[in-house]
């Protein structure tokens, strides 16, 4: 396993991945502030109300865009040139492949989350918002980190098995998509991309319950557990389509 690990990052050396990594954090920040900025005089709640701004796109389409954009990225070099063919007949399992991986996504996911806290709490002071920085919001991006292992763990079975960067990204935002709905119908907890919006509390800051604390944390483990072993079924199962 830490060679696989070892070799994934070797893949990722002199990549632009650290420069999608930046960029998308610091897009959805400057949405976001220039939302606050022109909308002061509604939003009255200090920190929390730059949060709402911020998070709304960072947490309900920059993220999962960047997750997608990770999974197909740590994949791309195995449909080249029939690695994919290579990689099985060598000693190393699918499961150990599958699960570095996923490993380092959740890694690059996790500097993603740490800039966007660092923004979030560098605008707050070019607002020179009054009250102290409030730190459950690190609690909500340590959250949506979380609810991020799922979703990768079913966007690498989908980027392992699809040879185009694009159509796993665009099955992402049809995700997303019914993320929204589902949240909107209260089944929020039923679905990954819903466990990202209550997780980041993008649209409400109420605390959640110990019920509903409780039930994100087990439905989310359940959703990894499942997604990577499917994932890793459909490897050691199906044909993958390689050039």
């Amino acid at each position: 396993m830490k060679r696989s690990i070892s070799a994934e990052w070797l893949k990722l050396r002199h990549s632009r991945i650290g420069l999608v990594l930046a960029v998308l954090p610091v897009i959805s920040l400057l949405i976001g502030c220039t939302n606050y900025y022109f909308n002061q005089g509604a939003l009255q709640n200090s920190w929390f109300s730059l949060w709402t701004q911020v998070s709304l796109f960072y947490g309900e389409f920059f993220l999962p865009i960047l997750i997608a954009i990770c999974c197909s990225y740590v994949c791309r070099l195995e449909h080249l040139n029939r690695n994919w063919n290579m990689i099985l007949d060598s000693p190393v399992s699918v499961a150990s492949v599958f699960l570095a991986k996923l490993i380092v996504v959740s890694i690059l996911i996790l500097f993603a989350q740490a800039l966007f806290m660092a923004l979030y709490w560098l605008a707050g002071n070019l607002f020179t918002l009054p009250g102290p920085f409030p730190v459950e919001t690190i609690g909500w991006t340590i959250r949506g980190w979380y609810v991020s292992l799922s979703i990768s763990a079913l966007q690498l079975g989908l980027s392992l098995r699809i040879r185009s960067f694009a159509t796993p990204i665009g099955i992402n935002l049809c995700a997303v998509l019914i993320g929204l709905a589902m949240y909107t119908a209260k089944l929020g907890i039923f679905f990954p991309f819903s466990l990202l919006t209550i997780g980041m509390c993008v649209l409400s800051q109420n605390k959640l319950t110990d019920i509903q604390n409780i039930l994100f944390w087990m439905v989310n483990m359940a959703y990894i557990i499942i997604f990577a072993s499917m994932s890793i079924r459909w490897l050691r199962s199906d044909d993958i389509v390689s050039s």
